[in-house]
């Protein structure tokens, strides 16, 4: 029996079939799940249909996670669909373009501060509390976050604030839903060729850098994190919660990779 088998999962952010949350989805259906959608905006709406009927989704449903009204809206009509939920994906992320441009200090404004942590992590703290009277003992929320929290990367600058907020968001959910049964997680992916990776200046380069450091010598793929995900997701993963689990060919163990040294 698939692991995931009689399992609820919502999973939202997919955007295109080169989306990691598109990846998880596919991993999860895999593995028995029944899954549902979520896309933001009119505009996305046909490509997400798209996407969720090659899965077989239960649904599709409209949710802006900047909106609370929206949000509570899709527990509500989530709850027409199914009588519980066992899982949450959280694939959201934004800060404006011009926020990742140039070095931070340079780029930083209010605005989009505010916006790049009201998308990129209240959306996960807002998302977990309107799920959780769908969720019973077992449950998992899982997000996914990169290693920009912890080191400075060029032209990632207010997105590295906001993913150092949404691992701390983790924590404090693992804590605050730990009665409950339920487990937060969150997988650090390396840099994938993703429409959001499209906004970075000079992605190419920084994944040719990764390529060499990391000890596999290659970049991971959307395929890898959805199996670490649906691992998460799953019973096999009762005993952890809180953790940031890095799936990223191991880059964030090294300091100066060998590679470097040989040329």
């Amino acid at each position: 029996m698939s692991f995931l088998s009689g399992k609820n999962i919502l999973i939202t952010g997919i955007a295109s079939e080169r989306s990691i949350a598109w990846g998880i989805a596919q991993a999860m259906r895999r593995e028995g799940a029944q899954i549902a959608c979520t896309y933001p905006n009119e505009k996305m709406k046909p490509r997400v249909e798209g996407l969720a009927e090659k899965l077989g989704a239960d649904a599709v449903l409209p949710c802006d996670a900047a909106s609370d009204a929206e949000i509570a809206e899709l527990f509500s009509e989530l709850g027409k669909k199914w009588e519980h939920l066992d899982a949450l994906v959280h694939s959201i992320a934004y800060a404006p373009r011009e926020e990742l441009n140039g070095m931070f200090l340079d780029a930083v404004s209010r605005d989009g501060f505010n916006t790049a942590h009201e998308i990129s992590s209240y959306s996960f703290a807002a998302l977990a509390r309107a799920a959780r009277p769908m969720m019973r003992a077992g449950g998992a929320l899982l997000t996914l976050t990169y290693i920009g929290s912890l080191r400075a990367m060029p032209g990632y600058n207010v997105m590295g604030l906001a993913k150092a907020s949404l691992e701390a968001n983790v924590r404090y959910l693992a804590q605050s839903l730990g009665a409950d049964g339920i487990r937060v997680n969150a997988i650090s992916a390396g840099p994938i060729r993703t429409l959001a990776a499209s906004g970075i200046a000079n992605f190419k380069k920084m994944l040719a850098h990764f390529e060499k450091a990391a000890p596999l010598g290659r970049a991971i793929t959307i395929e890898e994190v959805g199996n670490a995900a649906a691992f998460l997701c799953s019973d096999l993963a009762s005993g952890i919660t809180g953790e940031i689990t890095y799936v990223d060919g191991g880059f964030s163990t090294v300091g100066i990779s060998e590679r470097f040294i040989a040329e």
